[in-house]
């Protein structure tokens, strides 16, 4: 699998025979370079124009936008788990899906913007996931100190930062990677373009990923 990075939540998902998924699609106002990607599905984890722009996804993909579980290909199983966007369960801007993405033997978890801790129930939902992707920022999201306390309580193989301060969106008041960074002591980890792993090599993987956005 090869998982590369827009930018924001947005994440491309390539598995070896070719099945193509795209994670929370931003519109053109967040700033980062908008491109329109060949895809068989598309995750949107809530309804706001920064993570549900479909219209970037060429073809006919399945859009996942709702709980439940998922099939959209034989051998791929997403299932949409329930949570909210904030901390007073959603009144302040909506619920919030976690996406747990199954493909090629190894399972993601895409938590959108999730907004406070998860629940003994959400955690036993994830299961053991290899490949944790996690807002970090704050301020919309769960922040630095928070999204470390789900890293420890999910134990992911790898864990990969998300929705964080860029020089894109420099005037957003959400915090940079940095303090996620140290809470991971990983302070001067140095950003891939892409990541490309398997069930085979996952052992072999950094636990800590920080990926080139604009990819």
């Amino acid at each position: 699998m090869l998982i590369t990075y827009h930018g924001h939540s947005e994440f491309y998902l390539e598995g070896a025979n070719g099945f193509a998924l795209l994670t929370d699609p931003y519109d053109d106002h967040v700033g980062y370079p908008m491109g329109e990607y060949r895809c068989d599905a598309v995750t949107v984890t809530h309804g706001h124009g920064d993570h549900n722009f479909t219209q970037k996804a060429l073809g006919t993909p399945a859009i996942i936008d709702s709980a439940g579980v998922w099939h959209p290909a034989p051998e791929v199983k997403v299932t949409a788990i329930p949570s909210v966007h904030d901390d007073a369960n959603g009144a302040k801007r909506g619920k919030n899906l976690l996406m747990k993405i199954e493909m090629e033997g190894l399972t993601l978890a895409h938590l959108g913007d999730q907004g406070v801790a998860l629940t003994p129930e959400q955690l036993s939902a994830l299961g053991k996931i290899d490949i944790l992707m996690l807002p970090v920022g704050g301020f919309y999201t769960i922040d630095a100190k928070t999204a470390y306390e789900i890293v420890k309580a999910v134990h992911p193989r790898i864990t990969i930062p998300m929705h964080y301060k860029t020089s894109v969106n420099a005037g957003w008041p959400i915090a940079d990677e940095t303090e996620f960074l140290r809470l991971m002591a990983k302070p001067n980890l140095a950003p891939l373009p892409l990541l490309r792993v398997t069930k085979g090599d996952l052992s072999e993987q950094p636990d800590l990923v920080m990926l080139e956005w604009g990819k």
